[in-house]
C-alpha cells in the first residue's frame, strides 16, 4: 500500500535571512547577553529622543497645562492646589508666581499626575517649560520600556517585543502626549506597570495552582496561594494610576477580574471539582485582600499634602479630613458625570476606533521662517495612521483567534487575551457615558495594548516556525516592509506633533480626514 504522505510533495525546511541572523546570534553567548538589553535599551534611547529633543517649545502654556502646570506648582509650595489670580499663565512664562493666591481651589483629579510634574518644576523652576514637561517626557519614554517587558513577558520573544516597543516609541500620540504637562502619560504609565505586575503574578502563581495538593489528586477545592507579593506591587502600581486619574480604578477592577478567571481555569486545569467557586469565593477574597487594600492605601498617601494642611478646597467641611476628602470627592464625582460642555474637539468614545476627531493641542501662526510666507506651527495629538489603523485590525484579529479558541474548547494563550483585556480596560468603560464631553487623546492609555496586538499579529503573518519556507520569506518581507513605511510616515507627521514650523501647505496634506483640521 502507498504511504499517502510520500505523495506529498517536500516541506521546504531552510530558512530566511532573519532567521540566520536571529540563530546566530542565539548561538553566541555573548551575543544573546548583549541582545537581552541592547535592543531595549536602544528603543527607549530613541523614545528618549523623540519625546525630549526640543522640548520647551513652545515656550508657552498650551492645551490644559494651564491647569495642571498651576496645580503643580501650587502642590510644590503649599501642599494643595490653590487659586491664581489674573494674569497668571503670562506672569508664570516670566517666573513670577506672585498670583498663587492661599485660597483651596476646586480641582477634579487626584494630586499624583501633578505631582510627578511638579518635580520638574521643582528642579527647573516654575517659568521653565521644559522643568514643567520633562518628568513627563521621561514617564513617557520608561512606558516604552514598560511595552517592551510587558511583551516579552506574553510572547517569550525579543523580537515582538522589540516591534511592539519600537511602534510606541515612534507613535504620535505617545510623543505629543509625552511632551505636554497632562495627566495621561503618568496614567499609562502606571496601568502598564500594574499590568506587568499582574503578568509576573500569573507566571508565579498558575503553576502552583496546576500543581495542585499532591495529597489530594482529585481534590474538591483548590490551592489557596497567600503569597503573592507581584499581586501587591500591582495594588500599588493601579492605585497610583487612580491617584492620576479616576480612570485608573477601572484598570485595578478588570485585572481584579481577570486574576479571579484566569485562577478559575488554573483550576480547571488541575482538575478541581468546584473550580469556579473556589476561584471566586475562596482564592478570590484573599486576591481581593492583596490587590485592593494596597491601591487604597496608595491612593490615600497621594493625598496626603491636603490631608496634612487646612488649605485645601473643602479640607474644614468635616472635622475628620477623611470625611471630608469623602465629600470632596462626591463633588468630584458630581462633576465628572456632570460635564456635558460642548467643545470643538470633543471626540465621544465611540468614534475612537476611526480616528476621527484628533485633538489639535496647540497652533500658532507665524509669517516666515519655512521657507515662504505663509507657515504654521502645530501640535497635533493625531496617531501614527497606519499604527493606529493596523492595531485596531489586529485587535479584531485576535479576538477572531480568542473566540474561535473559546469555541473549540481550547486554552487561550497570554499573548492573544491580555492585549485584548488591556483594551477593554482602557476603552469600554468610556462607552458608558455617551454624553460626556471627552477626547480622542485619552486613547493614549489604550496605545500600548493596541502596539503589542499589532506585534502579536506582525508574529503571525510572519509565519509560524513550522510553515514552509516561501511563506515565512513572503510573510517576513511584509511586516518588513509594514515597519519601514509606519517609520516613514512618523517622520512625515513629526513635524505636526512637535510643533516644527512647516509651511501652510505642507501642514494641509496631514489632514487625511475632515475632523483632523
Amino acid at each position: 500500500m502507498t504511504d499517502t504522505a510520500s505523495l506529498l510533495p517536500p516541506v521546504e525546511r531552510g530558512t530566511t535571512r532573519f532567521e540566520a541572523i536571529r540563530d546566530r546570534v542565539r548561538a553566541d553567548p555573548v551575543l544573546h547577553r548583549m541582545s537581552g538589553w541592547l535592543a531595549p535599551a536602544l528603543v527607549t534611547l530613541l523614545a528618549a529622543i523623540l519625546r525630549i529633543a526640543n522640548l520647551s517649545h513652545p515656550q508657552q502654556i498650551m492645551f490644559d497645562e494651564t491647569y495642571y502646570v498651576k496645580d503643580a506648582w501650587s502642590l510644590w509650595t503649599q501642599g494643595y492646589e490653590a487659586e491664581w489670580g489674573d494674569g497668571a499663565n503670562e506672569a508664570l512664562l516670566k517666573g513670577n508666581t506672585d498670583a498663587l493666591t492661599s485660597r483651596g481651589s476646586f480641582v477634579v483629579h487626584p494630586p499624583l499626575g501633578k505631582w510627578i510634574i511638579a518635580l520638574g518644576m521643582g528642579l527647573f523652576g516654575p517659568g521653565s517649560s521644559f522643568g514643567w514637561r520633562i518628568t513627563t517626557a521621561l514617564i513617557g519614554t520608561f512606558t516604552v520600556l514598560l511595552v517592551f517587558l510587558v511583551a516579552k513577558e506574553l510572547t517569550r520573544s525579543a523580537t515582538v517585543a522589540t516591534i511592539a516597543a519600537s511602534l510606541l516609541a515612534i507613535d504620535g500620540l505617545g510623543i505629543v502626549l509625552s511632551r505636554i504637562a497632562l495627566l495621561d502619560a503618568s496614567l499609562t504609565f502606571f496601568v502598564l506597570l500594574g499590568v506587568l505586575f499582574v503578568l509576573y503574578d500569573r507566571r508565579r502563581a498558575i503553576p502552583l495552582i496546576e500543581r495542585g495538593d499532591p495529597e489530594a489528586p482529585d481534590p474538591m477545592l483548590g490551592r489557596l496561594l497567600v503569597r503573592r507579593p507581584w499581586l501587591i506591587a500591582a495594588g500599588i502600581a493601579l492605585g497610583a494610576a487612580s491617584a492620576v486619574k479616576w480612570s485608573g480604578l477601572y484598570a485595578l477592577a478588570g485585572l481584579g477580574i481577570y486574576v479571579v478567571v484566569t485562577d478559575a481555569l488554573a483550576r480547571r486545569r488541575a482538575k478541581v471539582i468546584l473550580w469556579p467557586s473556589d476561584a471566586a469565593f475562596r482564592q478570590g477574597p484573599i486576591s481581593f485582600l492583596l490587590l485592593v487594600p494596597p491601591a487604597l492605601l496608595t491612593y490615600l498617601v497621594c493625598w496626603t499634602g491636603w490631608l496634612v494642611t487646612s488649605g485645601g478646597y473643602d479640607r474644614k467641611l468635616a472635622g475628620n479630613p477623611l470625611v471630608a476628602l469623602w465629600q470632596y470627592h462626591s463633588a468630584m464625582y458630581g462633576f465628572h458625570v456632570g460635564l456635558h460642555s460642548s467643545h470643538p474637539y470633543a471626540s465621544p468614545a465611540w468614534q475612537w476606533p476611526f480616528l476621527l476627531r484628533p485633538t489639535a493641542i496647540w497652533v500658532g501662526n507665524e509669517q516666515g521662517g519655512c521657507g515662504t510666507g505663509h507657515c504654521i506651527s502645530v501640535i497635533s495629538s493625531v496617531p501614527n495612521p497606519l499604527i493606529w489603523f493596523g492595531g485596531m485590525a489586529a485587535a479584531v484579529y485576535l479576538l477572531y483567534r480568542v473566540v474561535r479558541a473559546l469555541l473549540r474548547g481550547r486554552s487561550v494563550a497570554p499573548a492573544m487575551s491580555v492585549p485584548l483585556v488591556g483594551l477593554a480596560i482602557t476603552y469600554v468603560p468610556w462607552l458608558i457615558y455617551p454624553e460626556r464631553t471627552i477626547f480622542q487623546f485619552y486613547t493614549v492609555v489604550m496605545v500600548p495594548f493596541v502596539v503589542i496586538a499589532l506585534a502579536v499579529a506582525l508574529r503571525e503573518l510572519a509565519g509560524r516556525p513550522d510553515a514552509p519556507l516561501h511563506r515565512r520569506k513572503a510573510g517576513q518581507r511584509t511586516v518588513g516592509v509594514f515597519l519601514v513605511v509606519a517609520l516613514l510616515v512618523s517622520a512625515f507627521f513629526y513635524p505636526v506633533w512637535t510643533g516644527m514650523s512647516v509651511p501652510y501647505e505642507f501642514w494641509l496634506i496631514h489632514n487625511w480626514l475632515p475632523g483632523w483640521i
